[in-house]
């Protein structure tokens, strides 16, 4: 515990900061004190002081940015700050961080970083300026627009260029990823802007990353290259119930047949002088070329290829070594057709790597070239004919795009082994982290042997502030009614809030035919996730008297619209995880193997802690008020329904329309 109380930067009392009469009350007129935050705020000093995990669920209003950054500033540490979102990471430090840096009297250096791809390779820049990387006369302008950025810039984030479209095709080839980085050996190394990145991230005590980014370094610890973020004494994630799935994909192996096309691109822009292995080498990229072709239409169904009963047009699906290898009435092992295309390619990967590795005088690119054939391989191998059953191998398409994933069934050991028995101290928060007011589901999920808990409570006066209205005699989800008796509730709903609401669907299907029902039959704005990008959506929505969302699983989490815009939430159905989805029918089949019961320990939890996101898209502020409706009778003529209603904020239920309409008759 830290413990000079005279310096609000050393304290463990933080009514010092955050009380009625601390120090930010002094300094932010609108500050409002919050019993909640000073809770958290002490707990996590109290782990970041004594080095152990915590957990916190800090329901929404209960400021738990600040609550966690003073302490994390206090240490004097290094501390990286994991948020869910790009958009959370900016906000931390264009608005949170600046406040604390006028306000605190202890001096800190704060950055964030993202993603390598989000920055550029000034390399990769000079070379594609003679490599035929441009699509189109649009994009030669947008390159030139880089190419005068890149001297201006002091970062190289792409986010700083915002006139340039997100859908540019050249800014992969010349992006900042990993796998083609030189490291020491590139001859732009000092003026690299991932450099510059390193060196102010080793001047900074507060790194403000996403989980994304924290992972894939998480993963590359133990190699070589590749790693961005320096040594840390601790981390906090917020939005901690998503790392779950994160950090899965970073601990397993991915590859596409995008990941093979920019191999063979790369490779015929080496300069090499040996011209005889110049040759060879075309030659045999060209071989992999035309057996890559091959073996990724094996899973777009057709002649040779997976029936199109497993392969049904874009979405996931399992592989299983025995769609490449059978046994023959001997019981002797053979190919399959899939099984041979597979062979061929890799076949010729392993005759180009033998190209590679015997150029001599080699380009320095050469040995991230070869480093990156060889990673091809192992993945290739690793998501295609993997027996481990602690991984589920999967394929999916979207697209054009064909990705094979082998994911850890269960992270947490993993986690356990990679994360919370190597930081000294680890705190989870989330507004979501608790079933039921236990923290046994994500405790299991993730690996936590031992941490303290705390659940901060809201501010909001949740029974004055909303009302949760679940109607009566509505069909079971599966009936084939169900569709229009929800629709017919959404409008009466919608009449009664004047629109001003999110619709929140649990497919994109349902999310359609409930708009379709629905929209010609009231007189507000429609507008529908898909017609645009969700920040547009969601300016568009905020700028619209009166207007109605429809939307799915995006806009679950991480949306933020206060006031009167948004005064009712409408769910059609308990957020169950999809069954067929590869990863969650393993996860699923798993605990069923050893000894659990997959439905009430996985499946209803997981489906609360959404629920409880999406019903946390009502109220954000003290002044909203709001009707959250849940369409799924499941709520209440199921025994779990009570687990999902013992998880939510306290509002007045009611199961009546005419207290809905009295609620914003009065409001």
């Amino acid at each position: 515990m830290l413990q000079q109380k005279s310096d609000p930067n050393q304290t463990s009392n933080m009514e010092e900061i955050f009380g009625s009469q601390g120090l930010f009350a002094r300094h932010h007129p609108d500050y409002e004190y919050r019993p909640g935050q000073v809770a958290m705020a002490e707990a996590v000093t109290d782990a970041l002081a004594n080095k152990h995990h915590l957990l916190v669920e800090a329901g929404t209003g209960t400021g738990k940015t600040l609550a966690y950054l003073v302490p994390a500033i206090a240490t004097g540490k290094r501390v990286i700050i994991s948020t869910g979102t790009k958009n959370l990471q900016e906000q931390l430090f264009n608005k949170d961080i600046p406040f604390l840096q006028k306000v605190l009297p202890k001096k800190f250096r704060a950055m964030y970083l993202k993603g390598r791809s989000n920055y550029l390779c000034l390399l990769r820049l000079k070379r594609a300026e003679s490599q035929p990387v441009l699509q189109g006369l649009d994009e030669m302008d947008h390159f030139d627009l880089v190419k005068n950025w890149a001297y201006e810039s002091e970062t190289g984030d792409r986010a700083e260029l915002v006139e340039l479209p997100d859908n540019v095709s050249f800014w992969r080839h010349i992006d900042a990823r990993s796998d083609t980085c030189l490291g020491q050996k590139c001859p732009d190394f000092d003026a690299c802007f991932i450099t510059k990145a390193r060196q102010r991230a080793l001047d900074s005590e507060i790194i403000i990353v996403n989980h994304h980014l924290f992972f894939a370094d998480l993963a590359l610890r133990d190699k070589e290259w590749g790693q961005v973020l320096p040594d840390y004494s601790a981390v906090i994630f917020d939005e901690a119930h998503q790392i779950e799935d994160i950090a899965a994909q970073y601990f397993g192996a991915t590859v596409s047949n995008y990941q093979v096309d920019d191999l063979l691109n790369d490779i015929s822009r080496l300069a090499i002088a040996d011209v005889d292995s110049a040759r060879e080498i075309t030659k045999v990229s060209a071989r992999v070329a035309k057996h890559a072709e091959y073996f990724w239409m094996t899973f777009l169904g057709g002649e040779s290829g997976f029936s199109i009963s497993t392969f049904n047009g874009e979405g996931r699906f399992v592989i299983r070594p025995q769609m490449f290898v059978r046994k023959d009435r001997n019981g002797q092992e053979v190919l399959s057709p899939a099984g041979e295309r597979f062979r061929a390619l890799r076949q010729s990967l392993d005759r180009l790597s033998a190209e590679l590795t015997g150029v001599k005088d080699a380009p320095p690119e050469m040995d991230a070239i070869k480093r990156r054939t060889e990673q091809l391989k192992f993945d290739l191998d690793f998501t295609v004919l993997n027996g481990d059953d602690t991984f589920v191998n999967w394929c999916e398409r979207r697209g054009r795009g064909v990705f094979l994933q082998a994911t850890p069934i269960d992270a947490s050991g993993i986690l356990n082994d990679r994360m919370f028995s190597q930081i000294e101290s680890v705190v989870l928060t989330s507004a979501t982290l608790t079933t039921a007011n236990s923290f046994s589901f994500i405790r299991k999920r993730l690996g936590i042997d031992k941490a303290s808990e705390l659940i901060a409570e809201s501010n909001y006066d949740y029974p004055t502030q909303s009302l949760l209205y679940l109607p009566p005699k509505m069909p079971d989800p599966r009936d084939g009614s169900f569709a229009e008796a929800a629709a017919n509730e959404i409008i009466k709903l919608l009449n009664a809030s004047r629109g001003r609401a999110f619709v929140l669907c649990t497919s994109n299907a349902q999310m359609k035919t409930l708009r379709e029902l629905v929209e010609y039959r009231i007189e507000f704005p429609v507008l529908m996730q898909g017609e645009g990008s969700r920040s547009g959506i969601l300016d568009r929505f905020r700028e619209t008297p009166n207007a109605v969302l429809f939307a799915t699983a995006s806009f679950w989490q991480g949306v933020d619209v206060r006031g009167e815009a948004l005064s009712c939430v409408i769910i059609d159905k308990l957020p169950f995880a999809v069954p067929s989805d590869p990863v969650v029918a393993a996860r699923q089949r798993y605990l069923d193997n050893h000894g659990g019961n997959s439905f009430s320990d996985y499946s209803v939890p997981q489906a609360v802690i959404t629920l409880k996101q999406g019903i946390g898209r009502l109220i954000r502020s003290a002044t909203d008020r709001g009707v959250i409706s849940v369409l799924d009778p499941r709520l209440v003529t199921k025994n779990y329904g009570q687990s999902f209603l013992k998880s939510l904020p306290p509002a007045r239920v009611t199961r009546k329309i005419e207290d809905v309409e009295q609620f914003f008759a009065t409001g």
